[in-house]
């Protein structure tokens, strides 16, 4: 810790004085004005839960009445060490954003450090003085005094109020210090939840990033993207049946996915450097798959001008990927069967076996089961192929939070590749892709946002940009829409109505413009309500209209 200056006055922390004395009117300072400034401060926080405007109060109270050129309130964030300027009076944004000290540093930092009140009854004689913020630098200003008061909180020293003057009277800048210690009383609890609202959880939820990202990278694999629940149990099946050379059947609807799992497969398997060939079993004639996947002779047949090595043994030292395994005919079925078995086949048209080191991951949408009950698929092979099925989600069971990190994805991959300045999917167009079912699951999202890329004006994809299938739906759930008074608005009860057109859009522009408020605010019903130039009453209207909470934009809550 620094040496204490001559120039600097430690004072211990000291109670509060009887509101009597507070109000006397000594050295040219009317006490009495407090009562008012510390009414309103407690209001702004027990009412509003408004810690900024308490905080705007107590610069402006402390600019008019106490004349201070300028004036800091630093909060002190223990776990990190760093104490910062988090409001001002007489600062730019620059100096502000230079005002850092660690704690013992500096006379801010010394205040921090000791849990005591510093004065320096003249800045330019204090070598302790660092003028970190370069708000001090004029040679006019060196024989301003500078005070500095912590905020207590048992003895935790959760911040400092300080402010800079020039005073010829010692007594009027000691009733200064009082007046600025009464404050820091009043402001200790505000400032103790904030610091665990804002500053706590966004270093809480940095961490629970990194860490989350920590076990992305280790259990997810790179090329898909999802945390959801589902996706987590699917991560989970393929780490532990990446490294084995069993074969694995994949389910699910069309769509979803499971060709980039066969790669997640492959690539964390134990031969990632060997072939990954892909087959759709669905895309050629029946005539045809045959010699597809198990090449064929010169001469077998007409047109076989010459030997043709097949799928399989493409993939030799591989994996081969088979989508569409129920379409497989019979003769095709029981060939695969024994390449399942013994890793050998013949090609088409020869006599000499072929044996291959591969491993097969076969894909289906539909019920192999039921088509091996039925008699339309071998139950033996039904049986070698499911020794390890995997059911890949369809995506409306994946939650919201998938649908808008793969519609961001593909907007980003999409812009790059037309290039367009596309940076961002409006909140009106992530709540329709959120609620729509996508029957066609990723690839429909895809497509759908492709299109809306090459549609976009501007940096950012709007609800009007997607196709009107997704538009349709009832905007925002309501029965029957209220109009802006509260009122109930017209339509049958009990009917769904489905606005379209500018209505639909309106109501989606007036969505957006509540949400963006209430987000700036952090959930400050009144503040959102000033800044959209309505009434409190009818704020509260319009967000029940829509559903819309203050809860939901408060600081750590879920993003709505």
């Amino acid at each position: 810790m620094a040496a204490r200056s001559a120039t600097t006055r430690e004072t211990p922390p000291r109670p509060a004085e009887p509101l009597g004395r507070m109000q006397e009117c000594h050295a040219g300072v009317c006490r009495g004005r407090m009562v008012p400034l510390l009414s309103e401060m407690g209001r702004l926080i027990s009412e509003n839960n408004d810690f900024g405007g308490a905080l705007d109060c107590l610069l402006d109270y402390m600019r008019r009445d106490l004349g201070m050129a300028r004036a800091m309130i630093s909060l002190h964030h223990r776990e990190s060490g760093r104490i910062f300027v988090h409001k001002s009076l007489g600062l730019t944004p620059g100096e502000q954003e230079r005002g850092v000290y660690s704690p013992g540093e500096g006379i801010t930092g010394r205040v921090v450090e000791t849990a005591r009140t510093i004065i320096v009854p003249r800045i330019a004689a204090e070598p302790a003085f660092l003028n970190r913020t370069g708000s001090a630098s004029r040679q006019s200003e060196g024989d301003f005094s500078f005070m500095c008061v912590p905020i207590l909180r048992g003895r935790k020293v959760l911040g400092t109020i300080s402010a800079e003057r020039r005073y010829d009277d010692p007594k009027l800048l000691e009733k200064h210090r009082d007046a600025l210690i009464v404050v820091s009383y009043l402001l200790a609890q505000a400032v103790e939840l904030y610091l665990v609202e804002n500053v706590d959880k966004v270093l809480w939820r940095e961490r629970a990033r990194f860490l989350a990202n920590q076990v992305k990278e280790r259990f997810q694999p790179s090329n898909i993207i999802g945390a959801s629940k589902p996706m987590r149990e699917v991560y989970e099946l393929i780490r532990k049946v990446a490294q084995t050379r069993t074969t694995l059947l994949l389910l699910g609807e069309s769509g979803v996915g499971k060709e980039m799992v066969a790669g997640a497969l492959h690539y964390g398997g134990p031969n990632p450097e060997g072939p990954l060939v892909k087959f759709n079993c669905a895309a050629l004639a029946e005539n045809l798959v045959e010699s597809e996947l198990f090449g064929h002779e010169k001469g077998s047949f007409t047109g076989a001008t010459e030997l043709r090595k097949g799928r399989f043994e493409e993939a030799d030292g591989g994996t081969i990927f088979l989508d569409e395994v129920g379409e497989l005919s019979p003769a095709v079925q029981a060939k695969l069967l024994r390449v399942l078995q013994e890793r050998r086949f013949v090609r088409v048209g020869g006599s000499g076996e072929v044996e291959v080191n591969i491993r097969v991951i076969a894909a289906t949408n539909r019920d192999l089961a039921q088509m091996a009950a039925r008699g339309e698929f071998r139950q033996d092979l039904y049986y070698r192929l499911n020794v390890f099925p995997i059911l890949i989600p369809p995506l409306r069971e994946r939650g919201a939070a998938d649908i808008t990190a793969l519609a961001e994805h593909f907007a980003l991959r999409y812009a790059r590749e037309t290039e367009k300045p596309i940076t961002a999917i409006a909140p009106a167009a992530l709540a329709l892709l959120t609620r729509h079912d996508w029957p066609g699951n990723v690839r429909e999202l895809e497509n759908v946002i492709h299109r809306a890329v090459i549609l976009a004006e501007g940096d950012t994809i709007q609800d009007i940009d997607l196709p009107l299938a997704l538009q349709s739906p009832a905007v925002f759930g309501a029965a029957r829409p209220n109009m802006p008074d509260g009122r109930p608005g017209p339509g049958k009860p009990g009917k769904l109505i489905r606005p379209m057109g500018l209505d639909a859009r309106m109501a989606a522009i007036e969505h957006e413009m509540l949400v963006e408020a209430l987000r700036r605010h952090q959930g400050n019903t009144s503040a959102a309500a000033q800044t959209l130039g309505l009434t409190r009453r009818t704020m509260g209207l319009r967000m029940k209209r829509f559903g819309l909470t203050y809860r939901q934009f408060r600081p750590g809550a879920a993003a709505c």
